[in-house]
């Protein structure tokens, strides 16, 4: 059995790798297959599907992603400096794993979690939500009530705004617009300033 989770875990780095390099079309049972040093038909064994194999790959981001985060809030001090560190942290991962952040959220493609849909496979809910949840709690703490829809609607929203940020910025498109040297490249400046107006706009002004 052991030869076996190496196996898959093998097949899930190679498409780790791919994803990494050219993005979630780079990811190819074949090519998987090459890279592991297995025969083209092997994958089969483990991922039935595409979808089943991208979503394997997808949960590993979220892994990361997740110890990522927890490093980041170590040692913050109340809810709105940890929902800024996760901030920061999210940018960070988005704009040095840009295949894998893609890949992560493209739902449509991916399994989220239902029996039907992966009956033997990862549990992408598993790997989402308990974070989501996390910033909600944080955005109730922030506006000192109990965790309510209207937390998770400002949560959500903030998560959308984020999200957001990370894509505009790893085109360059935000640093255009805020005239900033090298805008256009994707890497120019840093986001803070984006991070700190998005948390100021779904929470208000932050403490003085």
């Amino acid at each position: 059995m052991d030869g076996e989770r190496d196996l898959r875990e093998r097949l899930v780095d190679a498409g780790v790798e791919l994803v990494l390099e050219g993005g979630t079309a780079s990811v190819g049972l074949r090519e998987i297959a090459r890279r592991a040093g297995v025969s083209h038909g092997a994958p089969r064994r483990y991922f039935p599907t595409h979808r089943a194999l991208l979503s394997a790959i997808a949960r590993r981001g979220f892994e990361e992603l997740g110890a990522r985060a927890a490093v980041a809030v170590g040692g913050t001090v109340g809810a709105r400096e940890e929902l800024a560190a996760l901030a920061r942290a999210y940018l960070a991962f988005a704009l040095e794993r840009r295949g894998m952040f893609e890949l992560m959220f493209r739902h449509e493609l991916l399994d989220g979690g239902r029996q039907e849909e992966a009956p033997d496979g990862p549990r992408l809910r598993e790997a989402t939500l308990p974070l989501l949840r996390h910033v909600t709690d944080l955005v109730a703490r922030c506006r000192g009530e109990a965790a309510a829809p209207s937390a998770a609607v400002t949560a959500t929203a903030l998560w959308a705004n984020l999200h957001g940020i990370a894509q505009l910025w790893s085109w360059g498109s935000l640093q255009l617009a805020l005239g900033e040297p090298g805008a256009g490249d994707g890497g120019a400046g840093s986001p803070d300033r984006l991070i700190e107006a998005a948390l100021d706009a779904h929470l208000g002004p932050a403490p003085r």
